[in-house]
Parts: structure tokens; sequence; C-alpha cells
């Protein structure tokens, strides 16, 4: 009995000592360091007063606790239900261990069959209970009431359980009835008004704090911030941080110039990084707070968002100190306006570049079109993370480089790295620009056994289908989306229907799209009206026409045009269709004027032939179509002096006309 009264004495008295630790420095004690460090106090005391060999039992909890930090709980378990003898901390190693992946059924088992309970064990329950929120926050108030004893971890852990999940009633109540409130329990209040939008009472709570740490003015200007009060956050940062010269302030001050910077106010945040004092941007002698590394950088990723480079990097050059953040946040802001040479020369001088770096700039590259370039610098890349993999794949894919995409991924399998659904995506979408049907449906077998298809999987299934000409699986993958869809979805389903030459169906699924009150967006309408285009429906265009610009307010770009020009061209109105052409309020493309040539061609009209290909002539000069089509045209009504004219000019202009070539002969 007196060795148990000596070991209760010795944790009381460890636990005294690291709170009081934790208070001079104006931290808060993580939970589980707490527990940890009071747990080894427990522990040694209770080696102590037993039979038990130390050492071998303190490898055994050791180990347990590795076992848990790598996430292997199942084998740590096994150690726990092999170990013959087990004290207080072996128990809460292991109820850590649940309440950490949050398996509280599991964690409250065990805290059920403890022989014996501390505080610790306690607390920890508490801390899974309210971290878990929702239900577990009444479990956990009815554990807190059956606590026979409780210290000041106990009450903020409660207090901040009701404060993080909007009880601020029930949480206010139970801090009034606090026999003992420490710093953590005031900033637990103020944190929990200002997370649920109570800014006045959140201030005045900090007001009546006696006493405060770095911690409490930094969570009120956070918390303003969330709130869009950053006037005011500046006004209580520079009331009550001038009166205040510790170094750690430094920190409320970068949360408002990164705030400032998210809301695009870069005079407010220049204005307050002025403020700071520079002390060389060391700290001086008396202690007093200085701009340090975050400062600096929090002002130049606020430029950057900002889109003003030149400012960005005039103060990137006067940093004394640069970490890996700052010039990973310069080169983002000069891959974001693809001045991929400037990035360049910073990732040269670099010191160490992390992965992020060279994500950065091979996504650059890939952006530009230079995939020569990423490819280079994907190959010599240290260490890819996935997200390299995905962007070496995502710019292969949208250069249309679809084979390389696929290349890429392959190698990627070969090293053994998992795809996500981002890979996934992108392997479907060079699928259909390959037009691939057995890749893309292995890519859907690979998917189907890995994960639950989302969104932008679905959409790139649907995609890959339509465009491989498997339209009822496309419709298939479609309709299991049910309530998922999005208009990405419609336009995939209704374009491979209106490229497929089923005009009927992507009109009646148009007109389901809109009993569904989906926006649809102008890549919608260039599918419908090349549907009705199809199936000769000159009125329906027509009217669908009207429908996007009067209805859904969508501005007509040249595709549109193309497809009406296409519709009434192809009924013979050849008129109304150079109408059309005239009426632009953008310069006609070649899609325009092949639609006007094909109708000409198709209705025997030479003179408007004529007109489209000679407009044809001047947008493609090395084609031959545009003058091999219309050579045809007037020999097949024999003007051949017109069509000896139009062969005089290929030849003053070296245009040779193409080679036929298969298709088929083409993948080989």
């Amino acid at each position: 009995m007196a060795n148990l009264v000596t070991i209760r004495r010795r944790f009381y008295s460890a636990a005294s000592r690291i709170v009081y630790a934790c208070q001079n420095v104006r931290r808060r004690p993580d939970m589980f360091v707490v527990n940890f460090q009071l747990n080894q106090n427990c522990f040694t005391s209770a080696s102590r007063a037993s039979n038990f060999q130390a050492p071998e039992f303190y490898s055994l909890n050791k180990r347990m606790s590795n076992l848990i930090r790598t996430g292997r709980i199942n084998e740590a378990r096994e150690l726990f239900d092999s170990m013959k003898h087990r004290n207080t901390i072996t128990w809460n190693t292991m109820i850590t261990g649940y309440v950490k992946r949050r398996e509280m059924r599991e964690a409250r088992q065990m805290f059920d069959e403890m022989p014996n309970r501390d505080i610790v064990s306690w607390n920890l329950m508490l801390s899974g209970y309210v971290s878990c929120g929702g239900r577990y926050i009444e479990a956990g108030r009815n554990l807190f009431d059956k606590m026979p004893e409780r210290d000041c971890v106990s009450w903020n852990t409660m207090v901040s359980g009701y404060a993080k999940n909007g009880m601020m009633d029930k949480a206010e109540e139970l801090f009034n009835y606090m026999p003992e409130r420490n710093v953590i329990s005031w900033n637990a209040m103020v944190s929990g008004y200002l997370m649920n939008g109570y800014v006045e009472k959140a201030i005045e709570f900090f007001k009546m704090m006696p006493e405060r740490d770095s911690a409490s003015l930094s969570a009120l200007v956070s918390g303003l911030i969330q709130n869009d009060k950053l006037v005011e956050a500046e006004r209580i940062l520079l009331q009550y941080g001038e009166s205040d010269g510790r170094e750690d302030l430094v920190h409320a001050y970068n949360t408002l110039i990164a705030g400032y910077g998210q809301k695009g106010m870069i005079e407010q945040a220049r204005k307050l990084f002025d403020h700071i004092p520079s002390h060389c941007d060391r700290k001086d002698e008396s202690g007093n707070f200085g701009r340090n590394v975050v400062s600096w950088n929090s002002m130049i990723m606020s430029y950057v968002r900002a889109g003003d480079i030149v400012s960005a990097r005039e103060l990137f050059d006067n940093m004394i100190e640069r970490d890996t953040f700052s010039w990973n946040t310069m080169i983002s802001g000069y891959v974001h306006i693809l001045d991929m040479k400037e990035a360049s020369n910073l990732f040269g001088r670099m010191p160490k570049p992390d992965t992020l770096s060279w994500n950065m700039m091979v996504s650059g590259f890939s952006e530009i079109g230079s995939l020569e370039l990423a490819h280079d610098l994907f190959k010599r890349m240290p260490e890819k993370s996935l997200i390299s993999w995905n962007s070496m794949i995502s710019g292969c894919e949208k250069n249309e480089d679809y084979k390389g995409a696929i290349d890429i991924f392959l190698q990627m399998q070969f090293e053994g790295k998992k795809p996500d659904r981002h890979t996934l995506s992108s392997v479907l979408s060079a699928s259909a620009g390959l037009v691939d049907l057995v890749l893309g449906t292995q890519i859907h077998q690979l998917v189907t056994k890995a994960f639950i298809a989302d969104l932008p999987i679905n959409n790139s299934l649907v995609t890959m289908y339509s465009r491989c000409g498997a339209i009822v699986e496309a419709r298939t993958v479609f309709d299991e989306m049910n309530l998922q869809r999005d208009v990405i979805s419609w336009n995939a389903m209704i374009g491979g229907y209106a490229s497929h030459g089923f005009a009927t169906e992507a009109l009646g699924l148009f007109k389901l799209m809109k009993q569904c009150t989906v926006q649809p967006s102008y890549i919608t309408f260039i599918s419908v009206l090349n549907a009705c285009s199809h199936a000769g429906l000159i009125e329906e265009g027509r009217r669908e026409f009207n429908s996007m610009v009067n209805t859904h307010g969508i501005e007509p770009r040249v595709e549109h045009y193309a497809a009406l020009i296409d519709i009434v061209g192809r009924q013979g109105q050849l008129e109304e269709a150079m109408d059309l052409i005239n009426s632009m309020p953008c310069e006609p493309d070649k899609a325009v004027w092949g639609a006007l040539l094909g109708a000409s061609r198709v209705h025997n009209n030479v003179e408007m032939a004529r007109v489209a290909a000679e407009a044809l002539m001047k947008l493609e000069p090395k084609s031959s179509a545009s003058y091999v089509l219309l050579y045809n045209m007037y020999a097949d009504v024999g003007r051949w002096s017109d069509a000896a004219e139009v062969r005089t000019m290929m030849e003053k202009n070296n245009i040779q006309k193409e080679a036929g070539y298969s298709r088929v002969d083409s993948y080989f």
C-alpha cells in the first residue's frame, strides 16, 4: 500500500512539473506528449515497486508504441495480448493507438477492462470522444461526470470538445464551473466563439483574460480573419501587440499578413509587414519581436497571389535568409505566369530543391508544351512522388501525346507506384485520345478494383467510351451515375451521341438535361447543333441557337456559327449561310469556311465554293484540300479554263496534293 501511495505522489509531482514547464514557455502541452511523459514517470515508479524486469518491460512498451506510430495497430494488439505482465502505461499506449484511429469502441473496451486506471487513462478517452464529435460528445460528457478526479486537462478537453462541435452554451456552462482555469481554458473559449461566428463574444472573453500567451493573440487574429474581420484583427493586434514585445508575437503578424494576401488586400499586407521591426531580420538581445523568414514568405506569397511578380521578386532578392518555401513560392509565381525561363534560372540556383520544386517545373514546362524539357526534368528527379507521376501523365495527355502518357503510366506500374483517381482519369483521357477501347476497358477494370469511382472518373469513362464508339457502355456508366452528374457528364454523353450520328438520342438527352434543371454550357450547344446538322433539323437548329443566346445568355463562339452554317448549308440555303458568316462578331475560321465549301459542293454552287475555297487558301496556304475540291467542281461542270487556273495556282504556290493513306496503317 505504501508503494502505491509513493507512485501516486510521484505521478502528480511529474504532472505538476510538466504543466508548469509548459506554462512557462507559453505553450499548450500536446495531450499525447504529456500522457507519454506522465506515463514514463509512472512506469519508472511502478517498476521500482515490482518484481518485473524494467528494461524488458520498457522495451516491450516502446516496441508497441512504435508499431502504433507506424500504423500497425493489429501487430501492436498482438504484442499487447502476448504480454504476461502489463502496467498502466501498457494499457494507455494501446488505448492511445485506438483513439488516434478514432476506433472508440475498441478503445472503450480496453478502458473498461483496465485493472487500474489513472487520470491519463480517463483523459485519453475524453480526447478520443470529443475528437470524434457528433454523438460521441455526450459519451465523453458521461465519462467526464464519472471521473473520480479531474485535472485541468480534463476540463479543458471537455470545454474544447463542446466548442469545436458548436455547443458554446454547454462550453461556457462548463467553463464557469471550472475550479481552476489556465490560459488554455480561456484560449479554448475564444477559439470556440470565433469558430462559431460569435466575434463580439470572442473579443469580450479575450479582454477578460487574466493572462495571455502568444497563442491567445494569434488565435484571435486568425479567427477574426476567418470571419472576414481583417480590419478588426489589425486593430486588436496593434492595440494588444504594441505593449508586448515578445518575439513570438511575430506569428500573429504573419497570420494577418497572410490573411490580407488571401483577400487581395496587398497594400494593407505590406503596411503591416513594414510595421514589423527588422532588427536585421534577427532577434535582438532584448528579445523583442522582429521579422522572421515566415514574415517575408507571407508577403512574397501575397504578391504572387496578386500577380505582382515584380514586387515579389524585389522582396525575394532582399531576403537575408531564405528557406525552401521562399524559393518554391517565387518559382510558383513564375510558373503561374508561364515564365519558365526565369523559373528555370531560380530553380538552377536553388540550394536544395525538394519534390515540390521539381513537380512545379515539370508542370510548368508541360503547360507551355515543352514536353521534352518536362521529360528531362522528370527523369532527373531524385525522388518522384505520386504528384510527380500525375503531373507528367497529365502533361502528356493535355499536349495530345497520348502514347507518351500511357508509357509513363506503364513505367509507373513497373516501378510499383500505386495510381490514384487523378492518374486513372488522365490515363482514361489518353485512351480516349488514342481511341483505344481495349486499353480504356482495362483501365475501367482497374478503377473498379481499386476505387469507388467519383464524378471525374465517371466523366472520363463516359468520354472514353463515347469517343471509342462504345455508346451503349457510355450510356450504362452515365445512367449509373444517377444524381451525381454534372454538366460535364451530360456534355460527354450528348457529344458522344452527336458525334456518332445518333441525333435523336442526343436531342432527347438534351431535353432531359433541361428537365433536370442542369444549366447547359457552350460545349453543350456545340453538340446539340451538330446533332441538328446530322439530322437535317434546320428549324430545330435555329431555335436552339437562339435559345442559347436569348434564354441561356451564352455568347456564340465560332464553333456554334460553324455548326449553324453547316445546318443551313446542308439544306441548300447558301445565301443565308453567307449572311451568317458576314454577320459573325468573330473572325471565321477554317471550320466555318469548310462548312460552306462542303455545302457548296453538295449543292453544286461553284461561285459560292470559290469564295469559301479562296478564304481557306488564305487560312491554310499549304493545304491542297481546298484547291483539289474547287478543281473537281470546275471539272464536273466543264469549266476547264477555271480548273486549269486552279492547277496553275497550285504549281505557283508549290502546293503538293496530299497522298492518300489508310487510317489503319497510320497506327503502325
